[in-house]
């Protein structure tokens, strides 16, 4: 038997999903798809990919859609599932992505804390603090004015 086997499948799921209450459904869903790729691959460890994930989570808990086409390879043993259309990544490669998201958002952070300066809005507010103090010495010198006038 080969180790490599791909496979596309258009897998139904509303037969399951309308089993359970409307508040489940997409968990059952997403149960039913790796139930369907445990029968017909016949491997007890399914991994399920970002955008078949998305594609189901899509129109949120109460409305999954009613069958979803997936792409499958076993390789050593391990299901991979992805999105008809969508590419495969398979063992090594899902964590490299991982890494390297990881490394970009820290290279966005780094420049986003570089680009951050707000001067104009330190200068606004300076210049507030100190209309503040010119208004509240005025009306204390006025007070003091007033008070020898008695």
């Amino acid at each position: 038997m080969a180790d490599n086997i791909e496979r596309t499948y258009t897998i139904p799921l509303r037969r399951e999903y309308l089993k359970v209450p409307r508040y489940r459904r997409t968990e059952k869903a997403s149960r039913a798809l790796r139930e369907f790729l445990i029968k017909h691959m016949k491997s007890d460890s399914i991994k399920i990919g970002k955008d078949l994930n998305e594609h189901l989570w899509m129109h949120g808990m109460k409305n999954p859609p009613s069958n979803v086409k997936v792409n499958c390879a076993k390789v050593e043993g391990v299901v991979y599932a992805e999105l008809f259309g969508k590419q495969l990544k398979i063992g090594k490669e899902e964590k490299d992505d991982k890494k390297e998201k990881t490394a970009l958002e820290k290279a966005v952070e780094k420049v986003k804390g570089a680009v951050k300066e707000k001067p104009k809005e330190e200068k606004k507010a300076e210049e507030k603090k100190e209309v503040k103090k010119e208004s509240s010495e005025k009306k204390s010198e006025s007070k003091k004015e007033e008070k020898p006038k008695k």
